[in-house]
């Protein structure tokens, strides 16, 4: 028995569980009082006290009705859940020492901390849904020239007879495209080319050049075995007068650029080129597709400073978990160029009215066409109703993540409150940035456009509200970097099932989903469709699934 009474009489050591926002709100002498039990002068009297009052029939009625109140609070409130919140030791409750309890619920809270209230009805299944990326079938890249390609490669890259000059112009998207056709045309002509001339852009005023944009020591050394790159002219072409080329006509095929320029150049030394949008041909012999990628996925890289601010902000968004880019085409001269009109209010579409009357020239739609037919045939960008609707149609989660890339919309706030009405958590660089970091960017829309160019497309999902040429660089950039979820809307088929009121939103749901099944980034063969640029379309040519190809 005197054992027994050893045992019983022995130290226990015991634990709480605190939250770790418990913790962080109180002050070190609160914590101590947490951790220490309180002194107790006289042991002695206490039980003595204890010992008469459970003689008492008052306490045995008192202690019987909280007994019966707790047991009823059991059954809806879990009172373990009060435990850790008291201060002190209750002498009549053993506590058993449990620490992974204490992990677990600690990492409970730092999981619910950084779920950013993400709401019980989007369940798991929806979410996964939405952020799941297309089969890639294998496909990566391989830019394996053949052994002509770089058996000439070795005579041309020594050539110091030809240069070739080009000033591109448009936004930076524009400009992107109409760098890898200079490479790609310089290649054809055996010349080494001048670092391209960045026309200024009377619109924005930028008057940023390449090296501002891009990184030029990057670019040199990752074309240094297909084509030529100098700064500038040497000594010995200085003087020479170019011979100039502005009236290039579309889709030319090397040989006609061959037959046209070589002699010129042969004979001069400098040819100069200007306004190459849309100038060479679609199809191109396999080493020169293949070229095209190695330039636009390879060799045009952001400039540091620039890299830098838009990693940040992608990192930025990938703490709040996965995100969706959505390229949001509402400018005011969006609306004016393609001949649509904004739907905001009828001041609005007046306004865009107006300012096509007065500027018919901006016009690059079918100028036939009325309104309501160009946006039937899906030539119209999808407004932030259209844009909500598909967004939920294809399961995206009221909780989803969005950075929305673009100028500022027509109407402003007002014009986005459909989208952020549904989707609370809506960014964009001006959001995630802080003053200081955008301030040196502040005045180059080229600056801009490229940290929305890198957020973009590092996201999870994207999707552009219109086509365009950044849209069309970032499902190629995606499609070469493992195909990476793309939403292309269906403008054309989905619209008709828009303008239906009476439908069923489940069934709505059910035919947008069938309509985009196909639409997700999945590999698509440039081959299929005449005239597909292998920069948007990466497959057959630059990408391949073959086990035995080599892979860079």
């Amino acid at each position: 028995m005197a054992k027994s009474k050893n045992v019983c009489n022995a130290k226990k050591l015991s634990y709480i569980s605190v939250p770790s926002q418990i913790i962080n709100s109180l002050s070190s002498s609160s914590l101590q009082s947490l951790l220490v039990s309180p002194k107790r002068n006289n042991t002695n009297s206490f039980f003595s006290v204890y010992k008469h009052s459970c003689r008492s029939p008052r306490v045995w009625l008192f202690a019987l009705f909280l007994f019966g109140l707790v047991g009823m609070l059991r059954l809806g409130w879990n009172i373990d859940t009060l435990i850790p919140f008291s201060p002190y030791p209750n002498p009549c409750l053993e506590t058993q020492s449990n620490t992974d309890s204490v992990a677990q619920k600690h990492d409970a809270l730092v999981a619910n901390a950084n779920n950013l209230g993400q709401p019980s009805h989007d369940s798991p299944s929806e979410i996964s849904e939405f952020w799941k990326q297309p089969d890639g079938m294998g496909y990566r890249p391989c830019l394996d020239f053949s052994a002509e390609y770089r058996r000439t490669s070795e005579v041309m890259v020594k050539d110091r007879s030809k240069y070739l000059l080009v000033v591109v112009s448009g936004g930076i998207s524009q400009q992107r495209n109409q760098i890898v056709d200079a490479v790609v045309i310089a290649r054809i002509l055996g010349a080494a080319l001048v670092v391209p001339i960045l026309q200024v852009n009377v619109i924005w005023g930028d008057e940023s050049e390449f090296s501002d944009i891009f990184d030029l020591a990057h670019f040199k050394s990752v074309l240094a075995n297909d084509v030529r790159i100098v700064s500038s002219l040497p000594s010995t072409h200085v003087m020479t007068r170019p011979v100039e080329e502005k009236r290039t006509p579309l889709h030319v095929s090397p040989q006609w650029i061959r037959s046209r320029y070589l002699k010129r150049i042969n004979r001069e030394g400098v040819l100069l080129l200007r306004g190459l949008d849309s100038r060479l041909s679609k199809d191109l012999p396999s080493d020169l597709q293949k070229l095209r990628c190695k330039v636009a996925f390879q060799a045009l890289k952001f400039a540091p400073s620039i890299l830098e601010l838009g990693n940040k902000l992608a990192q930025r968004m990938q703490s709040k978990g996965p995100y969706l880019a959505l390229h949001l085409r509402m400018e005011k001269d969006v609306w004016v160029r393609t001949g649509c009109l904004p739907g905001l209010s009828k001041e609005y579409d007046e306004l865009i009215q107006s300012e096509r009357r007065r500027r018919p020239e901006l016009l690059t739609a079918r100028s036939n066409m009325t309104f309501h037919e160009r946006k039937l045939v899906g030539l119209c960008p999808l407004n932030a109703v259209e844009v909500t609707r598909l967004l939920k149609a294809l399961g995206a989660p009221k909780t989803a993540k969005i950075y929305w890339a673009g100028g500022q919309p027509l109407g402003g706030k007002e014009a986005l409150s459909p989208l952020t009405k549904e989707f609370p958590h809506f960014y964009n660089k001006d959001d995630l940035a802080l003053p200081e970091e955008l301030e040196p960017f502040a005045k180059k829309a080229s600056f801009m456009a490229a940290i929305d160019y890198i957020v973009s497309e590092r996201s999870d999902v994207f999707m552009p509200s219109h086509g365009g040429n950044m849209g069309h660089a970032i499902q190629g950039q995606r499609a070469f970097s493992g195909h990476k979820k793309y939403i292309t809307p269906n403008k054309r088929h989905m619209l008709p099932y828009f303008l239906n009121s009476s439908m069923p939103e489940a069934e709505f749901n059910r035919i947008i989903k069938e309509l985009h099944h196909e639409s997700l980034g999945q590999p698509e063969l440039r081959t299929s469709k005449a005239g597909r640029d292998v920069t948007k379309y990466p497959v057959p040519e630059c990408m391949c699934n073959d086990a035995h190809s080599h892979f860079i």
